[in-house]
């Protein structure tokens, strides 16, 4: 395997290692909050509304879009470690 290739296949295992990470994140806040410990986070209130019954609605979207740019900002952290920036 070249030294190309081999820098390739660390930036990929890098990179699925974070998508891993992030979607696990993004799975216990959405599945974990919004039904398993619904019951619990319901004893919370946030502006009027149970917090479990919030994580089901909109707690789980605003989780995932705060992801997306914690992905982003990983990435471009990514591509100047491996020299694959713009």
């Amino acid at each position: 395997m070249s030294e190309k290739q081999k820098h390739a296949s660390a930036y990929w295992k890098e990179n699925v290692r974070y998508l891993f990470i992030l979607l696990f994140i993004w799975f216990a806040v959405s599945y974990g909050a919004g039904i398993l410990f619904k019951d619990a986070l319901d004893t919370i209130q946030l502006s009027g509304f149970k917090l479990g019954f919030w994580f089901a609605q909109q707690g789980a979207i605003y989780v995932f879009v705060i992801l997306i740019f914690v992905y982003i900002k990983l990435m471009n952290k990514l591509d100047k470690k491996y020299g694959f920036n713009e």
